[in-house]
């Protein structure tokens, strides 16, 4: 395919995408030939077209390389800026979005989703290099990803990064302001970066999908203002009306305190998306009674952190046994079992992270109690996995790894070949920090060349099922358990 029919079927996606109208076509040729830093034209004979969007990227960048139109260090932020061509401005997206919502809301989700994909705003490619396996438990199977997909970047993008000046504009990666911004220095490349326009209980926020996404049709729910996350009853209001909006998505939130919290504490913000979670497909291990909410059902859920599961169709009883539920855990104690909710300093160590989901007109909110004390045998947190485990996970234990899906840092990836040699006694650099672990594997394991990959998957996701139970608060075992209906019974005292 030449170069021109490669420009021609792009712009033709553009019309088809909505970016342009046919007459707009001329137009958007020679927006191009200059970006591509070509000077001629040649019409194509047109004997074929091309409509994979990233495969005509590839080759308009290519083209745009060997004409010295960016390099290494401004890659990122040209491509979006390519892919903007074929992008609808915010309006028009919109538009089609809420008209499409009208017959279906999945027919909206999906018309928004498969063109964040086309335009490379998901990075559909990137994301599929991850890792992925699941690993059988007691509490179900949980799934494990380790995350190829964000690229590293080259040192010399790093270095040129590092001499630009940083601007406070955006507040952060999270703010509307971010759309179609070029970006560079402390900002990433959104040329190509869409948001929709939603209201939720009289608040303006906006929908977008994650560019690297960790599971399907992932995205993010944050409020047009920059301000804090809080866990309150406001929030569990919000996430009930996002189910109102879509329902056919789950959405819950990162915890609002440090250790326990999302990376993004700063900016008020949930994640939604269509995945059924291992969490959301837990049973509940003991049905309890909330003596002050009839209309509720509850339980504690077979799951190795500390649940509570509630489901009604009346929306504003749910509401009202949630935010309780919030307000009791924030205050409540015991020192048998190390939970501590208020320190000497007076400071504040407990709050939730909250999942909602619907069937039908039933709604249900997963409470999951966090608590992030520290100790000294334990400064990086009581409740969040232990020295032992930071060879495989170390970092905070937010929404998703919550929900039994682990995001491992890349690595892994090298390193656990490493281990894997040093299972079958073969040459290896296996790190210094997995010895430990690989030696017990050795000891209790018969280890064949065939099954030493499987053995060490295996084994990888047995450390995340005890990264989850070192982040329950109420353990599972007897004495973890009774502290959990000690609780149960706190709520349902009179106040």
């Amino acid at each position: 395919m030449s170069i021109y029919q490669t420009i021609q079927d792009f712009v033709e996606l553009a019309v088809n995408n909505g970016a342009i109208e046919a007459m707009d076509s001329i137009y958007l040729r020679n927006q191009l030939l200059h970006f591509l830093g070509m000077a001629d034209w040649k019409e194509p004979e047109k004997h074929q077209h091309e409509q994979d969007a990233l495969l005509l990227m590839d080759k308009l960048l290519d083209e745009a390389r060997e004409n010295k139109q960016y390099d290494v260090t401004t890659g990122e932020f040209y491509e979006a800026a390519l892919m903007d061509f074929i992008t609808p401005k915010p309006s028009r997206i919109n538009q089609v979005f809420w008209e499409k919502y009208q017959d279906r809301p999945e027919d909206a989700t999906a018309y928004f989703y498969d063109l964040a994909r086309q335009i490379n705003q998901v990075k559909t490619r990137d994301i599929a290099k991850n890792l992925a396996f699941t690993h059988p438990t007691k509490y179900g199977d949980l799934e494990i990803t380790i995350n190829l997909s964000k690229p590293e970047k080259d040192p010399k993008a790093i270095a040129a990064a590092k001499m630009q000046n940083h601007s406070s504009y955006p507040q952060c990666a999270l703010c509307l302001e971010n759309e179609g911004l070029y970006g560079g220095g402390n900002h990433p490349a959104r040329s190509n970066h869409r948001v929709i326009r939603l209201s939720l209980n009289d608040q303006n926020w906006g929908f977008q999908y994650s560019p690297y996404a960790y599971y399907n049709e992932h995205s993010i729910v944050f409020n047009e203002k920059h301000q804090p996350m809080k866990i309150n009853r406001k929030a569990f209001e919000n996430l009930l009306a996002f189910l109102e909006v879509f329902p056919h998505y789950m959405i819950g939130s990162n915890a609002d305190l440090p250790i326990v919290g999302g990376s993004i504490l700063t900016h008020d913000h949930y994640q939604a998306g269509r995945h059924q979670f291992p969490m959301l497909k837990a049973s509940v291990r003991t049905p309890i009674k909330l003596v002050h909410y009839p209309k509720v059902k509850a339980g504690i859920l077979n799951w190795p952190m500390s649940v509570l599961r509630l489901q009604s169709r009346d929306k504003a009883e749910l509401l009202e046994a949630s935010s309780e539920i919030l307000e009791k855990w924030q205050h409540y104690s015991d020192k048998e079992l190390d939970i501590t909710a208020v320190d000497k300093e007076g400071i504040l160590h407990h709050t939730i992270t909250p999942i909602a989901s619907r069937k039908g007109t039933e709604y249900c909110l997963d409470l999951v109690l966090r608590d992030n004390s520290t100790s000294e045998e334990y400064p990086d947190g009581i409740f969040h996995p232990h020295q032992e485990l930071h060879h495989i996970k170390k970092e905070n234990i937010g929404l998703i790894e919550v929900m039994g899906l682990a995001i491992l840092p890349p690595r892994l990836k090298a390193e656990l070949k490493e281990v894997e040699k040093y299972l079958l006694d073969e040459p290896n650099e296996m790190k210094e920090i997995h010895r430990t672990w690989a030696e017990k594997l050795k000891a209790t394991e018969s280890i064949t060349s065939q099954g030493v990959h499987e053995l060490v998957e295996q084994a990888v996701g047995a450390v995340f099922e005890e990264v989850l139970q070192d982040a329950g608060v109420f353990k599972d075992d007897a004495p973890g358990q009774a502290g959990f209906i000690k609780f149960v019974n706190f709520i349902n005292e009179d106040n």
